[in-house]
C-alpha cells in the first residue's frame, strides 16, 4: 500500500507540500492541473513544472486525479473521436513523467454533489452533508449558487464557474440518452484508451458515482457491485480498473464494500478510504475515519484490501475541518492527516498479525 494525499496545487490549496511532507508514512501526492478544461491537451511545460515542484518537496507523484472526460465523449456526440485523441495525447505526456494511474470518472455534467459543504457536527467540527430530500427540491443552479456562497469562492472541481454557466444546457443534452446508450458510450471510450494505457503502463481507475443515486435526472454508471462487475467486463485488460471509493459506494447501505473489494481484486488501482454516517431518514454526512465514528467497518475494508494483496495507491479521502481550520470542504490538513495515520496503523497491524 502506498499512502498519498490529495493536493490541488499552490494556487488552489490551503495545504502546502511542506505540510504533507510532515505527515508520517505519506510518501506522495495525488494531483491535477486544475485549470485544464475537459478536452484540452495538457501542456508539457505545465506537467513538467508540476512534477518538479512535487518531487523537489521530497514527495512522489504517480497518480493524477483527474484527466476529465469531455461531455461529447460521454454523450457519444460528433467530435468525440477528436476529444478522445486529445485525451490520449495527455496520457502520453503524463506517462513521460512517470504517472502510473489516472483516476477519472464518467459522471455526466457534475463530478459530485453534496447539499451542505460545512455542516456543523455536535463536536464542533464541520463536514459535508447530503440530503436526498433537499437534492430533489433544489435546482442545479441553486446548488451551484449555494456552493459558491458557502465556499467563499474556493474553486470546487466539477463545479467550476465556466461549467456552471452552461449547466442547464449541458443537462438538457442528456434528455435523449438512456442507461443503455450511456453504457455503450463508456465502452467506446474504454476500447479507445485501454490499448494506449497498456502501451504507456498507465492504469485507468474509474471513480464511482458520487453519490450513488440519480440526481437531476442524469444517468448513473458505477454505483454497485453489479455495475462494477459490468464495467470491468467491458474490457479484460488489467489496465482497465476502478478507484475503490468507500465514501461514494458506502453512501448506499446496500453496498457490501469488503465483498466488492474481494470480487474486484487485481482491478483496484487506487483507493479512497473514508467513513460516513448514515442517518435514519436516508441522509448521510462524512465522519471521521475510524470505524466507531461512522457506519462503515473500516477494519473490514482495509483487511479486504490487505487479504487480496493490494499494492496500489491509497489516500484518506474527505476529512472534516477540525481545530478551527478553514479551507476547502473535505480537504483540510488535520483530519486527513489523522485519517492517514489511522489507516497506516490498521495496515501495519494486519501485517504484524500475519507475522510480517
Amino acid at each position: 500500500m502506498k499512502m498519498t494525499m490529495r493536493w490541488f496545487g499552490e494556487l488552489h490549496d490551503t495545504v502546502t507540500l511542506k505540510d504533507i511532507r510532515q505527515i508520517p508514512c505519506v510518501d506522495g501526492v495525488v494531483t491535477s492541473l486544475m485549470d485544464m478544461q475537459p478536452g484540452q491537451i495538457w501542456p508539457r511545460e505545465d506537467i513538467g513544472d508540476m512534477h518538479r515542484r512535487i518531487t523537489d518537496a521530497g514527495l512522489a507523484v504517480e497518480v493524477i486525479e483527474s484527466v476529465n472526460v469531455h461531455e461529447d465523449i460521454k454523450l457519444g456526440a460528433p467530435g468525440r473521436d477528436e476529444r478522445i485523441e486529445a485525451y490520449i495525447e495527455t496520457m502520453k505526456r503524463l506517462a513521460a513523467v512517470g504517472i502510473k494511474v489516472i483516476c477519472y470518472n464518467f459522471m455526466p455534467v457534475l463530478d459530485w454533489a453534496r447539499t451542505r459543504l460545512y455542516y456543523d457536527l455536535p463536536d464542533g467540527s464541520q463536514t459535508m452533508y447530503f440530503s436526498g430530500e433537499n437534492i430533489r427540491e433544489i435546482t442545479p443552479e441553486e446548488l451551484a449558487a449555494r456552493y459558491a456562497e458557502e465556499s467563499g469562492g474556493i474553486a470546487l472541481p466539477g463545479w467550476e464557474p465556466e461549467r456552471m454557466a452552461r449547466i442547464r444546457e449541458t443537462i438538457g443534452r442528456y434528455t435523449h440518452i438512456d442507461q443503455g446508450q450511456y453504457w455503450e458510450n463508456a465502452r467506446y471510450f474504454i476500447d479507445a484508451v485501454i490499448p494506449w494505457a497498456e502501451e504507456l503502463d498507465i492504469r485507468m481507475a474509474i471513480h464511482p458515482d458520487d453519490p450513488p443515486v440519480p440526481i437531476f435526472g442524469l444517468p448513473r454508471l458505477i454505483n454497485s457491485a453489479e455495475s462494477i462487475r459490468r464495467f470491468l467486463a467491458l474490457n479484460d485488460s488489467p489496465y482497465h480498473g476502478i478507484t475503490l471509493c468507500t465514501g461514494s459506494l458506502g453512501a448506499d447501505p446496500a453496498n457490501d464494500i469488503p465483498a466488492i473489494i474481494r470480487e474486484s481484486a487485481g482491478r483496484i488501482h487506487f483507493a479512497h478510504i473514508r467513513n460516513l454516517r448514515h442517518l435514519d431518514n436516508g441522509d448521510f454526512y462524512e465522519s471521521a475515519h475510524p470505524t466507531a465514528c461512522g457506519s462503515l467497518d473500516m477494519y473490514a475494508v482495509v483487511k479486504a484490501l490487505y487479504d487480496t494483496g493490494f499494492s496500489g495507491y491509497v489516500r484518506p479521502d474527505h476529512g472534516r475541518l477540525i481545530w478551527g481550520e478553514r479551507g476547502r470542504p473535505g480537504y483540510g490538513l488535520y483530519d486527513r492527516a489523522l485519517g492517514a495515520a489511522y489507516l497506516t496503523g490498521l495496515w501495519e497491524a494486519l501485517g504484524r498479525g500475519q507475522g510480517k
